[in-house]
Order: structure tokens, then sequence, then C-alpha cells
């Protein structure tokens, strides 16, 4: 697709703006088909299909907030002149086409586009069957928007594509694709990565830990453990593990006191070994299967360990590589862990549920990515860019 300049791309959002506020009924109606299909056998994706006004009110406060934002398009990263005197300056550059393939979520379409879109991409939408009604609306308004400006509505596009038909395209793709972008849980993105032909930047899988020192204000642990828990069981920076130093002082009272406050909330507690003499009634975990899994529900897992160590490789070994938390009042150990858990994401006395691009400044997101290469955590506007290099001459020849 061809470069546009900014003014050109902050008209599109401008007008995308009028559009989703005038068409919000229409929106919401679309969704309530949406829902009304929807077998509410999984809460956690039935929360995340909902789209009432304040979901709008939130779409059109993404697109707002990405079009005050400075055009991460052909920003000078580096300048220098060689000893030749060759000119080499290293911008940043569009990715090219994007696909992103995600579950539920319908302002997704929102968020991801508008960010491919204002970073000079062309996206690709690859939502879920459950979400039809409400993407095809919202495509609907983008392609309005596009046009009333003079662009093609090839920039913004939503596949409709079955599961074979996603493989075939995955594997050999009608259109070239720069990369892609699975967000949802392990089975999506395993079967992404089995087939793409392309770069594929995995988002979307939590599957958090929380450990609790013995030097840990309780109090603290407590508040934090119930928020990143229970404010949101559908997002991927909710927790599901806990793991408590066998040598806080009153153990097994503050154990007891933990799970009162959970089950007061309707969290179900699954226990280890360690922790099973303590809370006795609550089912132990047999497996490690259970220890890989992200819950995405009001159940929480807590384990004992002995040292800081002990964690620092239960968190490595297990997690999705997302989120994780410590809570202690030693400095010192807070920075041990945080430099040595293996996470986009590492929290001191804080929520989990604060690993999210709004809430890290970053603003609209296109995913939390938990890969390393080319960039881990909030996918914002600046990181759907890559860098390309332009060299100037004067009929240098190497010798």
């Amino acid at each position: 697709m061809k470069l546009l300049n900014t003014e050109q791309k902050n008209k599109v959002l401008n007008s995308m703006i009028t559009i989703l506020d005038r068409e919000r009924q229409h929106i919401i109606d679309a969704n309530i088909k949406d829902l009304e299909a929807f077998t509410k056998d999984d809460q956690a994706l039935y929360d995340r299909l909902i789209v009432n006004d304040r979901k709008v009110d939130d779409m059109i406060e993404a697109v707002k907030s990405v079009m005050r934002q400075e055009d991460p398009v052909g920003k000078e990263i580096s300048n220098r002149t060689l000893k030749n005197n060759l000119n080499i300056v290293n911008t940043t550059a569009p990715f090219g086409t994007i696909l992103i393939i995600y579950e539920s979520r319908p302002d997704v379409t929102i968020e991801a586009a508008v960010l491919a879109f204002k970073a000079n991409n062309k996206i690709l939408l690859k939502g879920g069957k459950e979400a039809l009604q409400s993407n095809l609306i919202l495509e609907k308004c983008w392609h309005e928007a596009l046009e009333e400006n003079g662009l093609s509505k090839d920039w913004i596009k939503l596949l409709h594509l079955k599961r074979e038909d996603t493989r075939e395209f995955l594997k050999h793709p009608s259109e070239p694709l720069d990369l892609i972008v699975p967000r949802g849980g392990e089975a999506l993105i395993k079967f992404v990565k089995e087939n793409a032909s392309c770069a594929v930047l995995v988002s979307g899988r939590g599957n958090n830990f929380l450990y609790v020192s013995e030097h840990a204000d309780w109090s603290k642990a407590v508040n934090v453990i119930i928020n990143a828990k229970t404010d949101k069981i559908s997002g991927c920076n909710a927790l599901d593990k806990v793991l408590i130093n066998e040598n806080l002082p009153e153990y097994e009272l503050r154990l007891k006191m933990l799970q009162e406050k959970l089950e007061q909330h309707k969290v179900e507690i699954l226990v280890d070994s360690k922790i099973s003499g303590i809370l006795s009634h609550k089912e132990i975990v047999a497996t490690d299967r259970i220890w890989h899994e992200e819950f995405l529900a009001l159940k929480l897992l807590i384990g004992g360990v002995q040292s800081l160590d002990e964690a620092i490789d239960i968190i490595n070994t297990y997690s999705g590589k997302h989120s994780a938390a410590i809570i202690t009042e030693d400095k010192d150990e807070a920075k041990t862990f945080m430099q040595n858990v293996d996470s986009a994401a590492v929290y001191h006395n804080a929520s989990t549920r604060f690993t999210d691009g709004g809430q890290m400044g970053v603003g609209a997101e296109l995913a939390i990515s938990t890969d390393k290469l080319h960039h881990r955590g909030p996918l914002g506007l600046n990181q759907l860019v890559t860098n390309k290099y332009y060299v100037y001459g004067d009929g240098q020849i190497r010798v």
C-alpha cells in the first residue's frame, strides 16, 4: 500500500469517530444478535463479546487517542556520514500487511485497525464467528471512513475464513503477509505457528503468577491478589497462580484468611500438596498440566515454596511469560525477582492487571506480546513499524 501522509490518515480517523457515534445503536443491535447466538458455555469469552454504550465510547476514545499520537512512520533513528561520504539514515517504516487473528472481542476490530492504519499498514482482521455480526458492521464503518476520504477499502479488511480455509491462507496466502499476530489461547497460537509462512508475533496468553515473600506486607498481598484475580477474569493480565513462602509469619493463619477472602469473591481454590495439609478440603493439583493452564475463570491455584529461587524457577517453568508479581518489602529481593523472572512485565507490590496499553501509557494496543522479537509487552502505535536504511551517495563504489 502507498505511503500516506499524516493529514490523510487523521482525516480517515476523524471520519471514523463521527461514524462510530452515528452508528452506535446499529453496532449495539448487531452485537445483541451475536450475544443471543452465543451459548454462554465460556463466561470469559462471553464477557469479551459484549458491546454496550460504554464499549462504543471506548472505541471512539481509542480512535481519538491514536489520531492525537505522533505519526510513527519516517522517524529518524540514526544519521551518520562515513569517511567515504556515504550518508546513512535509519528511519522507521511500515511493516506492510499485518494479519491479526482473534476471538470474541469486537473492540479489537477497532483498536487493531486504527493502530495498523496510522502506522501505514494494511490490516487483515480474522475475528471469531461468535462476533460476526458485530465485526461486519464495524468493518462497514471503516470502509465508509476510508472511501469518504478517497482511499481503498483494502486498507482494512475482514477475512471470512473457516478453520481449513485459514490454515490454507496461512500456508499459501493469496497476498503478501509481513506479520501475523494470533491473539488468543494456546490452541490458537499453536495453530498459527504450525501453519504460518511469515513472521508470527505471539500474544494473548496469560497464566500469570504472583509470589508472596516472607517479607511481604500481608495486607498489600491480599488486596493485590483479590484485584488481580477478580477485577476482570477474561483479561490476559488476570492472575492464575499464587506462590506463598512457607516462612511467612503466621503462615497457616494467613492462608486461611486468604481462603476466606477469596471465597467471599466466589473464587474456586486449587492447592498443591504443600498447601493441602492446611486447606485440606480443597482440590489438590494432580498433574503438571494445570500449572501451565490459563484459567480465564474465578479459579486460583495456591502453592507453597521455601525460597525466592524456588518461586522464580516455578514461574519460569510454567508461566505464559506475560506478567508476574512479587509482594515484598525487601527491595533487593524484589530486584532479584524482577531481573530473573522471564516475563514481558514484572511487578513489585502491584497487580498484574496493569499490563495494558492504556494503563502503561502506551495508549491503544494491538495486543500484549509475549515474544522477544521484535517487541515485548503492549504493542502500541510505535511498535507497529519496522526500520529501513536510506543510503545517500555520489557515485561511491566499494573497493
